[in-house]
């Protein structure tokens, strides 16, 4: 046999030997796993899909790195938190969490924060599209067996009618034959508290009864059973002008603005929310950024 030809078969066996590794084959997970020492937080990814049969976890190189002492005018919500992770990070009883409430008032920041504070006792975390939703269960599966905690994560949630995210989440929620890992959290951001849309003519499926009594109908009933089976609801409000100001001097003081600073800064600060139509904590780290930035112009130090 010609040595080149041979060679050549000797490769492809080799090739064909590697895909076959990664295709899935009976009982094969379709969720491949990352170096779990590569990172504190993972984010699922579909990419390749159709060749490896699943999506995989890829490490986050470089992780937020805000602190719980960061997030100010939020105390109530940070406490409730900050208890329900650390009973989940010590391996007791914890629920699983929607955050819901205005935007940009620190639902995203408040969970990025507990990951930071609890990764040295094991914390990790798995962010995830609600779009992929559907492959909860091979997550939950693939991370049942690691030592570490899991909070799977998915920000800004929401479903329009008929999403196939929706049934898988709802089953592993609640309701589903297999059980959810006892080192799995579902935490959740939303601006909804039922996660979806809500119409007028929905209140009219409700029941009222000659005591007085109401009973909602099936169409409400199943927009409630989805956040329902959250077992911590922490809901976040709009900042009033005070909070607003105090969250900006924070955000300023982290930027190396001294108390002068801060105190010239409040006009503008205020100026920038009307501007933006919101008074969110948003708003006053964008503000915070754009007028640390332009410090040493505005000292008249040339750039």
């Amino acid at each position: 046999m010609n040595p080149e030809f041979l060679s050549l078969m000797q490769q492809a066996e080799r090739l064909l030997s590697r895909l076959d590794a990664l295709l899935p084959g009976p009982g094969a997970r379709p969720v491949l796993a990352p170096d779990w020492s590569a990172s504190i937080a993972f984010r699922y990814r579909r990419r390749g899909a159709s060749l490896l049969g699943g999506g995989w976890l890829g490490p986050v190189r470089h992780v937020a790195p805000i602190r719980l002492a960061d997030l100010k005018e939020v105390e109530p919500q940070k406490e409730r938190l900050v208890r329900n992770s650390e009973q989940f990070v010590d391996g007791r009883p914890a629920n699983n969490v929607l955050l819901t409430g205005a935007r940009g008032t620190g639902k995203s920041s408040l969970v990025k924060a507990c990951l930071n504070e609890f990764a040295p006792r094991g914390l990790r975390l798995i962010e995830i599209d609600k779009a992929d939703l559907i492959d909860l269960p091979d997550i939950v599966d693939l991370v049942a067996e690691r030592s570490e905690r899991f909070l799977v994560f998915c920000d800004d949630l929401s479903f329009d009618e008929g999403e196939p995210g929706y049934k898988a989440l709802k089953s592993i929620l609640d309701g589903s034959v297999a059980q959810s890992s006892d080192n799995v959290l579902i935490v959740a951001t939303s601006n909804r508290r039922h996660l979806l849309p809500e119409y007028m003519k929905e209140n009219l499926s409700y029941q009222h009864t000659e005591d007085g009594e109401v009973h909602p109908g099936e169409v409400v009933e199943e927009k409630i059973s989805l956040s329902e089976r959250f077992g911590l609801w922490i809901s976040f409000y709009p900042f009033s002008q005070d909070e607003y100001l105090a969250i900006v001097a924070q955000w300023l003081s982290a930027f190396g603005a001294d108390k002068a600073h801060i105190a010239a800064a409040r006009p503008e600060a205020l100026v920038w929310a009307l501007e933006r139509g919101s008074r969110s904590g948003r708003v006053a780290w964008q503000f915070a950024r754009d007028y640390a930035g332009r410090g040493r112009q505005r000292d008249g130090v040339p750039e």
